[in-house]
């Protein structure tokens, strides 16, 4: 009998652990901590196997079998950056390496990354800039069997406990056929972590820098050809949109039920305040953000699973679901009333989350310049 999960039971993977998830979430958001504890109960949930091959331990689902799963974590999870330390941990380097990594590479590293033994992190962005990737200023120069690289990193998620990394470096001249991928273990000589940096939200998911001075990589551990880097960025990057998000839509779905929710059981001037046109619009605007930032999720991964050219309609995506999600988080804020800016209710902290997302796998201007690029202006 197969141990994969039925296709109906994905939205609710991760239902068993929600308690776990939830466990302490106000203290650990206040002090910027990654619990270990509550991701031992990710990994028993098998919502880091999803996409990957059975050979390895997955579950052998497809992209939006995996965008469902996550959503459901996202619903379940209070927890947005234990959440989005997640979906780094499918996408940063077990994704990459499941596709273009050779068989000895898969074979020694992603069983523990399926399984989340092995904290996995992906090293782009850079202090000088994080879209323009085609551009980045860290060197790999080749020596024997070996790159020599050095340069740095920054705004790395998962850097600070991450066991294994994929860094993307540059080996030729600036430009798409510039960019290589190198697998590189915590721990090695040249490889220089720095402490987690303090931040507005996800504060639960840990972001650091990286340091690189004469640290030596096996051409071994190379993912892709030489050159290649821009191909593996331009599937993880899809992926990286499309799962990240699925967690906003779960994320923005369970809000809005609770939302709902107060606004029927909190009374004012003699009724409850749903019934306020004010509030009852707001809620209206809530439901319209969130069923579009579905469709548009679930209409873009159709089109990257089936192959399809969706440049446009990932950037669009991206954009639309970040942003309606900063909104819906500021309504239900705005509908809480005091309730809404204490830290106890946790109703703040979903606003603080929100931030992020217009920001990272690029921001949001950077978006709609991508958008009107592709539509020749």
């Amino acid at each position: 009998m197969s141990d994969q999960p039925p296709q109906l039971d994905l939205l609710h993977l991760t239902t068993p652990w929600a308690e776990r998830l939830n466990a302490d979430l106000e203290e650990l958001d206040g002090r910027a901590e990654f619990s270990r504890r509550k991701w031992s109960a990710v990994q028993e949930s098998g919502i880091l196997r999803t996409p990957f091959d059975p050979v390895h331990g997955g579950h052998g689902r497809s992209l939006t079998d995996t965008m469902m799963a996550l959503e459901g974590l996202g619903r379940v999870s209070r927890d947005s950056g234990l959440s989005f330390s997640a979906s780094t941990q499918i996408v940063s380097v077990g994704v990459p390496l499941q596709q273009f990594g050779d068989h000895d590479l898969k074979e020694r590293y992603l069983p523990k990354i399926v399984s989340g033994d092995l904290i996995t992190a992906h090293a782009i962005t850079e202090e000088s800039g994080g879209s323009d990737a085609m551009n980045i200023s860290t060197t790999a120069v080749r020596e024997g069997d070996h790159y020599v690289v050095d340069g740095g990193k920054m705004f790395i998620t998962n850097a600070p406990v991450a066991d294994l990394f994929l860094l993307y470096v540059r080996t030729g001249q600036p430009g798409p056929f510039g960019l290589t991928c190198l697998l590189v273990e915590a721990g090695t000589p040249g490889l220089e972590v720095g402490p987690a940096m303090d931040k507005i939200g996800l504060r639960t998911s840990p972001v650091g820098t990286l340091a690189f001075e004469g640290l030596r990589v096996p051409v071994s551990h190379r993912i892709g050809g030489e050159g290649a880097g821009f191909l593996v960025l331009d599937h993880v990057m899809k992926r990286e949109v499309l799962f990240s998000f699925s967690i906003t839509l779960g994320e923005m779905t369970r809000r809005l039920t609770e939302t709902i929710r107060f606004a029927r059981d909190r009374t004012q001037f003699g009724r409850p305040i749903g019934k306020h046109q004010a509030i009852s619009h707001k809620i209206a605007d809530m439901k319209i953000r969130t069923e579009t930032a579905r469709k548009w999720l679930h209409d873009t991964g159709t089109k990257v699973e089936s192959g399809q050219d969706a440049a446009v309609d990932l950037a669009a995506t991206k954009t639309v679901v970040s942003e309606a999600n900063v909104q819906n988080a500021l309504d239900a804020v705005r509908i809480h009333g005091g309730r809404g800016v204490l830290t106890a209710h946790g109703v703040e902290r979903a606003l603080r989350d929100s931030v992020a997302g217009t920001i990272y796998s690029g921001t949001s201007e950077i978006q709609r310049t991508r958008i009107a690029g592709l539509l020749g202006l």
